[in-house]
């Protein structure tokens, strides 16, 4: 049973007239609603504003939002939403221009993905002191990549059998995880991953194909870079040779073992998520994923 209460009315007009004195609200839009969040667009005499409400129970999410902004800020400003105001269980953001690259057809995928690419490198370069999820600190943190991903993997491994996934899969994505676990080692030092870099959060000009930034940071964690690039690989690039290409480009080149090795563990995480929620329509297409990835 769903327990989470409803995002609390809030007077957005008084609420950016405090933060902004003069600002002229031309208009406000609702446009998002859920359990974490309500979230509005603001249309004003100078630039537009993003204001986020958020539930009391999710305090935390805002203070996650604020902290993991505020480390990206000196190296990726203009390129973010810019914190304007915190306030209680409210958020204002500036809004970036662009339009979500999912929902556009871009001439050359290859020149795309480039600039993805040099965004994550940019974004890992906010070296983070231990490994684990990050709200406005590192939760349970654990020294090494080793014991943070041998974490990950028996906590997802074990959601799968409790949420009914194929005894036999769960038995050859243990054994290869197993195998390969040595690679974990190659990583010798946490940075800041946004965890979540598919092509719904990526925003651009559809006048220029430039990227102008991202959003999102809601899952953000401190872990070895390779996840970050692995998850943008298995929500977003797959096997698209064009957009993998231009990734590479932009990023540098990328251990593939490694790299199948946290694209399983993607893939792992998302089965248990979508399982969990009742949302079964790409669980047998997901599975098929695993069963490649442990077959190589």
């Amino acid at each position: 049973m769903d327990t989470a209460r409803s995002v609390e009315p809030v007077d957005i007009a008084r609420v950016v007239a405090e933060a902004r004195p003069g600002t002229e609200i031309v208009e406000i839009v609702e446009r998002t609603g859920g359990q974490l969040s309500t979230v509005y667009e603001v249309r004003t005499d100078t630039d537009p504003l993003i204001v986020k409400v958020y539930a009391p129970e999710w305090a935390w999410k805002q203070a996650k939002e604020v902290h993991v902004y505020g480390m990206l800020e000196q190296e990726l400003s203009g390129s973010i939403p810019r914190v304007v105001h915190v306030g209680d269980s409210v958020t204002i953001l500036t809004k970036l221009d662009g339009v979500p690259l999912s929902e556009l057809e871009p001439p050359d995928w290859r020149a795309t993905y480039k600039q993805l690419g040099e965004l994550l490198a940019r974004i890992h370069r906010i070296g983070q002191p231990e490994y684990g999820y990050l709200t406005d600190r590192i939760l349970d943190p654990l020294p090494d990549n080793e014991q943070y991903m041998d974490r990950q993997f028996a906590k997802k491994l074990t959601e799968f059998e409790q949420l009914g996934g194929d005894p036999k899969l769960q038995a050859k994505i243990s054994t290869y995880v197993d195998q390969h676990r040595h690679l974990f080692a190659d990583n010798e030092a946490a940075v800041l991953c946004h965890n979540d870099f598919h092509e719904g959060n990526v925003l651009v000009d559809p006048d220029t194909w430039r990227v102008t930034g991202f959003i999102d940071v809601e899952n953000a964690i401190a872990a070895d870079p390779l996840i970050d690039i692995a998850k943008t690989i298995q929500y977003s690039a797959h096997d698209n040779a064009e957009k993998l290409a231009g990734l590479t480009a932009g990023y540098g080149e990328l251990p593939a073992d490694r790299t199948d090795l946290y694209r399983l563990y993607h893939s792992l995480e998302l089965w248990d998520w979508f399982q969990s929620i009742g949302e079964t329509t790409y669980l047998d297409s997901i599975a098929r994923d695993m069963e490649q990835l442990v077959a190589t």
